[in-house]
């Protein structure tokens, strides 16, 4: 049964000589309101991130899912970068895998939710024809090194901060829509399918590259 969903985007009074002073003490408080919601629902950098409207925001694990079918996937991808190791990587590498590629930064609370579940499929799948890597889109080599020990992730991540090289490969045919998303290349690198936001659990994306596994090459 397709997995397939359509993203959907989420989508006065007479004046008087006290009504200005009124209305000046109400938005104050109400300002001071929501920063001390913002405090306190999100003492990460993603309320710095949401104040600064530079769109690093995330989305929650309610991200839609898209399946697209193998005669309307457009080219297949050329990405490429340097892990967190400092180890040069090409995409030529893993060339004929389905590859998984899952954009993310430690700062992310659904990034930091969802890790178990990417290492969980990536770890049942290790012994196929599957890659996983990860492209950190905002921290440098040391942060992303400590969030993959802190979280037990094993696969290599492209640290992507500084150039956007492998952001910008995808650009066309896959662009960026919020953080965490996770894409399935099939074995032509071609994007087969796409979650964007957090995994709800570890079923979704095992279906989605078994399902990938499964095509001709």
């Amino acid at each position: 049964m397709p997995l397939a969903s359509t993203i959907r985007p989420i989508r006065s009074g007479r004046s008087s000589r006290t009504r200005p002073r009124t209305g000046r003490v109400i938005g104050a408080a109400l300002a001071a309101l929501f920063a001390v919601a913002l405090a306190a629902c999100a003492p990460d950098p993603v309320a710095q991130q949401y104040l600064s409207g530079d769109g690093k925001g995330y989305i929650s694990a309610d991200g839609a899912v898209v399946e697209i079918a193998p005669e309307d996937r457009g080219d297949p991808i050329v990405f490429g970068g340097v892990t967190e190791d400092g180890e040069e990587f090409s995409s030529a590498d893993i060339a004929g895998d389905v590859t998984v590629v899952n954009f993310w930064y430690a700062g992310c609370a659904p990034c930091r939710v969802e890790a178990k579940d990417l290492e969980s499929v990536w770890q049942a799948n290790e012994d196929e024809d599957v890659s996983f890597v990860g492209v950190n889109i905002y921290d440098q080599a040391d942060t992303a090194k400590a969030f993959a020990e802190t979280y037990g992730v094993t696969y290599p991540s492209l640290i992507d901060v500084d150039s956007g090289e492998a952001k910008l490969a995808f650009a066309s045919d896959a662009p960026l829509q919020g953080t965490p998303s996770t894409l399935v290349l099939d074995k032509q690198g071609r994007v087969a399918a796409r979650i964007v936001g957090a995994l709800d659990g570890p079923s979704i994306l095992s279906t989605l590259v078994k399902d990938a596994l499964a095509e001709s090459a």
